[in-house]
């Protein structure tokens, strides 16, 4: 197993390469889209949301209020959260542990919306962030990376879809799993999160003035990469070395 590489480019490498945030709500396939532009583009893929779900289930194993804002900032700070690639696909380890799995359950992704919405959790999480993409060449996904953590980022998407097509995918994603889900009571759980996202008061889930909207409702992801890579080339912001 070997870490995902974020050396920093050579010294005499004057420009900076882009960072490109994808924003949206759960079920419209940002996950799959980052991994495949990240390797399209030749960039590092940052999964944001993962760190927050590995924050929320170490609130969970700690038994922790995930109302004690103190507790969870303290928490988020000194977690050791690591993305590594192993056999081609990505891990994330949280204090050397792979929760790859465990953190994208459905009690997980609930608690993980509160968690999230603590200021100080954010405000640990999007340190670490800026830490790692500094230098650019990275795609990061989440709720607020053209808004928050990166606001400054030359290529923002903003992806959408119905609530219902999410809560479908995000049901079929389960049961390749083997977990046990109710499509309806999966749909319900998808709508709840949209809510406590967009409604929380700090760095609620909205998309960026300068951020261009996908709608994946009814299109295969093959299809919505080849626009998003249109879309980058054509404002000429990755050089030919990007992609060898």
């Amino acid at each position: 197993m070997s870490a995902i590489p974020v050396a920093q480019p050579p010294a005499s490498e004057l420009m900076r390469q882009p960072i490109v945030a994808i924003d949206g709500p759960s079920g419209v396939g940002k996950s799959t889209l980052s991994k495949l532009l990240a390797s399209e583009l030749g960039f590092v893929n940052l999964d944001t949301g993962a760190m927050y779900r590995a924050v929320a289930l170490a609130v969970a194993r700690r038994g922790l209020d995930p109302d004690d804002a103190i507790a969870l900032g303290r928490l988020a700070d000194a977690l050791a959260i690591e993305f590594v690639r192993n056999a081609g696909s990505e891990r994330v380890l949280l204090d050397g542990e792979d929760v790859s799995a465990v953190i994208r359950t459905p009690e997980i992704s609930l608690l993980t919306s509160r968690v999230s919405a603590c200021p100080a959790v954010r405000e640990a999480l999007v340190r670490k962030q800026r830490e790692l993409c500094a230098r650019g060449g990275f795609v990061l996904e989440g709720r607020d990376i053209g808004t928050v953590v990166f606001p400054d980022a030359e290529v923002k998407f903003f992806l959408v879809a119905g609530a219902v097509e999410r809560g479908r995918r995000r049901f079929l994603e389960l049961q390749a799993k083997g977990v046990a889900v109710d499509l309806a009571q999966t749909v319900a759980e998808v709508e709840a999160r949209d809510n406590n996202d967009s409604s929380r008061s700090h760095s609620p889930l909205c998309r960026a003035a300068d951020a261009v909207e996908i709608d994946t409702t009814d299109r295969g992801i093959d299809q919505v990469l080849a626009e998003m890579l249109q879309i980058i080339h054509l404002r000429q912001l990755v050089t030919d070395s990007c992609q060898e």
